[in-house]
């Protein structure tokens, strides 16, 4: 039995004789009543084991006796056959089927595809490696990448010197980055069977255009030691817009990404210290673009060049990847709570009481001091807030990580802003009237006496002007601002203990108080509002009267509606890269929903936010 056994391993072509013999010797084990031959009789005797050798038999003969096609123009031979039956006087009735079947587009892909095998079009056509190479020439590779309507995704760089051409980067995700076969510094000797030593890099360019799809061969001598890079990967927020088509020291513009400041990148490569490499989020493509680097974009910024002369790489086309006034209360006339009487236009007052609950910081005085702030704020309010303006110079990218809020954790600071009149402080009031048990707005600071009717944590934190002065000067202020000779201001712990009870905390702010803002305390999201177009603007405003800043109603004018999209243009611009959610105030009930869907969005759902916030720095 072990002999047949090992001829069947040596001539596997008939397995049911090797398998008859083996039963043969099975049924002398039965008959010397031999123990557990029965359950070898029992597998080797059942149908699916028989079945199982008969496929390997056919399996067998067919590597033994491959198929063939019989012709290779069975598409030419189809239409011949259509041209015939159609030239046929009174034709049958089964050459009608015949012709109908045989124009079926489904039929025809299938004969296509049939001549396509038989034909081998599919296979490669690889240039022949020489016989005989020279002693002295060095170790190469060839490489061989079949190319379809994705880049390459690498850039090449010349040697002045010497004429060489060689592989600058490998741009992360490519096809020759996904191949792992050509790396950076391997110097390339032939394109396609073409030499390229001394040519220019954009000859060489045309050389690789000229195989636009299909097989690409590359003759390299490759790189002797390679460096290892062990990085983690890094996510950050454009601070600042780019563009690589206006960007001249980019070592290949169509290799660039172009990105707008709140962009989130995922930087893949910082092997380069100038230029790394990075994918825009969401994103749904493989490969990489090429960014500055922080230094290089801080640079760029400072209007800081190149000591020495710049030497660009080449980019290989077909390789290379891949862009001061009061707030309107409302935005139609059923809620403009500008139309009063005169006589209560000289209070400055004017927060709300819902069931015994105060809406405190709505008030007039508070508002029209901080618009003014950009002549009367302190210094403090500078010192904290002038970061803000500079941000971007200085971190022209911000690390940001994803992070999810713990149920347990406190809320999120909800800051608005946007453009006087605007409406920020209607969207605000009514969030705090349809849940005041969940939203709460900051009380203010003031020096001023309080009236007969106000008490102070009410309506403001009365206190005197040495205890304010003193609240600057420890920064304990998020904004503040002088107004009639009385200062006004926001601290920061009136709305921390909004948020240690579990509370949301809602306020309006200037631009620059962001910064002061977005710290890992406040965690402050940011929430845009934008004017609509100005015929939306001159329709829902068209009852609505304008304070100003000497507390005269007016209708609003033309040139009220241009100041107000001038600001939201340079807010925009300033400020664009801050800003966590952007809504236009359209209409007032669509907004309120919209700044609810945002609130909530804040809290429940996984945000980027600046890696500060959970890994603070030791200040």
């Amino acid at each position: 039995m072990r002999q047949a056994v090992e001829a069947q391993v040596l001539n596997p072509q008939n397995v049911r004789q090797v398998l008859s013999e083996l039963m043969e010797e099975v049924r002398k084990s039965v008959d010397q009543d031999v123990d557990g031959v029965e359950v070898l009789k029992e597998l080797l005797g059942s149908s699916w084991l028989q079945s199982l050798l008969k496929v390997y038999e056919v399996l067998q003969r067919f590597l033994r006796d491959s198929p063939s096609p019989a012709l290779d123009y069975a598409s030419g031979l189809s239409l011949q056959l259509l041209i015939d039956i159609r030239a046929l006087p009174g034709c049958s009735e089964d050459a009608k089927e015949l012709y109908r079947l045989l124009r079926l587009p489904h039929l025809q892909a299938l004969l296509s595809a049939h001549d396509t095998v038989a034909q081998k079009d599919y296979e490669p056509a690889l240039a022949p490696i020489p016989d005989e190479l020279p002693d002295e020439e060095e170790a190469t590779r060839v490489v061989c990448l079949v190319k379809n309507k994705q880049p390459l995704g690498a850039t090449i760089k010349r040697n002045e010197i010497t004429g060489e051409i060689f592989i600058a980067r490998v741009i992360h995700g490519g096809l020759a980055d996904r191949s792992g076969l050509l790396h950076a510094g391997d110097r390339i000797i032939e394109v396609n069977g073409f030499p390229v030593d001394g040519l220019e890099p954009e000859q060489v360019i045309q050389v690789v255009q000229a195989r636009s799809h299909g097989t690409i061969m590359f003759k390299v001598i490759p790189m002797t030691e390679r460096a290892v890079h062990n990085q983690t990967m890094l996510y950050v927020r454009a601070m600042v817009d780019y563009s690589p088509q206006q960007d001249p020291s980019i070592p290949c513009a169509d290799a660039g990404m172009s990105f707008r400041k709140g962009d989130v990148l995922e930087i893949v490569d910082q092997s380069d210290a100038l230029w790394w490499q990075a994918r825009k989020l969401p994103s749904s493509v493989a490969c990489a673009g090429l960014v500055p680097s922080s230094n290089m974009l801080k640079r760029k910024q400072r209007e800081f060049w190149w000591s020495q002369p710049y030497q660009p790489h080449a980019c290989v086309q077909t390789l290379s990847t891949v862009e001061e006034e009061e707030d309107l209360m409302a935005i139609d006339d059923r809620c403009v709570e500008t139309r009063r009487p005169l006589n209560l236009v000289e209070d400055d007052d004017f927060s709300s009481n819902i069931e015994g609950i105060y809406l405190a910081g709505f008030r007039r005085s508070m508002r029209l001091c901080r618009r003014r702030a950009h002549s009367v704020t302190q210094a403090s309010c500078h010192t904290r807030c002038s970061s803000s303006c500079s941000s971007a110079l200085c971190c022209p990218y911000e690390e940001v990580v994803r992070h999810q809020r713990h149920p347990e954790d406190t809320h999120r600071l909800l800051a608005l802003v946007g453009p006087s009149s605007v409406g920020v402080n209607e969207l605000r009031r009514r969030l705090i009237e349809m849940n005041p048990a969940v939203f709460f707005g900051p009380i203010p600071h003031t020096t001023r006496a309080p009236r007969g009717y106000e008490e102070s944590g009410r309506e403001y934190h009365f206190t005197s002007r040495e205890v304010f002065d003193n609240m600057v000067y420890n920064n304990r202020f998020l904004e503040y601002g002088e107004y009639k000779g009385n200062l006004y201001g926001t601290s920061i712990q009136s709305v921390k203990d909004i948020l240690i009870n579990g509370k949301m905390c809602i306020i309006d702010i200037e631009p620059n108080a962001i910064q002061a803002v977005r710290t890992h305390e406040l965690r402050a999201y940011i929430i845009y509002v934008k004017p609509p177009p100005l015929e939306r603007l001159r329709e829902s405003r068209r009852e609505s009267l304008i304070t100003t800043n000497y507390y005269i109603n007016r209708p609003f004018k033309d040139e009220d509606f241009q100041e107000m999209e001038d600001s939201a243009r340079k807010m925009e611009t300033h400020y664009g890269q801050f800003f966590d959610h952007v809504m236009v105030n359209n209409d007032l009930q669509d907004s309120c929903v919209q700044l609810l869907t945002a609130v909530t969005r804040a809290q429940d759902e996984p945000q980027w936010v600046p890696s500060g916030w959970i890994r603070p720095t030791p200040e």
